[in-house]
């Protein structure tokens, strides 16, 4: 799993960390029992405090979305329920108004904005149908 921190965003890197975490497991790229990086060398390659880590990993931790099993590190739990229709929805619509603010102090009036939405989605459409068609 590869993490990226933008220090400049303005939303502690520790939250930053358990969104990517909560996404991937939402998304389905982490699975129950998939393990996370250590807090050490994760430390190391985001240049970051461990404690920042550890800090992110207990928020999960206590939302139950992983437990730490002593000795072998932190894993996604079996049971945890970020897979669900209403989690993916309110993970979705959190981004979404977070563009929506940014749209709105940027001073990007609501047809732009949708437009700039719908030209982002055929991007996105595009570049899966290329990846799915060079496969």
């Amino acid at each position: 799993m590869i993490f990226q921190v933008d220090f400049q965003a303005g939303k502690p890197v520790y939250l930053q960390l358990a969104d990517q975490i909560r996404y991937a497991a939402a998304s389905g790229r982490l699975q129950p029992g998939d393990p996370l990086p250590s807090l050490r060398p994760l430390a190391e390659e985001l240049r970051i405090n461990r404690n920042t880590i550890a800090k992110a990993y207990a928020e999960l931790e206590a939302q139950g979305m992983i437990e730490t099993l002593p000795g072998k590190g932190f894993f996604l739990k079996d049971n945890h329920c970020a897979l669900t229709q209403e989690t993916r929805q309110r993970l979705l619509q959190t981004e979404i108004d977070e563009a929506v603010v940014m749209a709105h102090h940027l001073r990007v009036d609501r047809e732009k904005f949708l437009a700039l939405v719908r030209e982002r989605l055929d991007y996105f459409q595009n570049k899966a149908s290329a990846a799915e068609d060079g496969q």
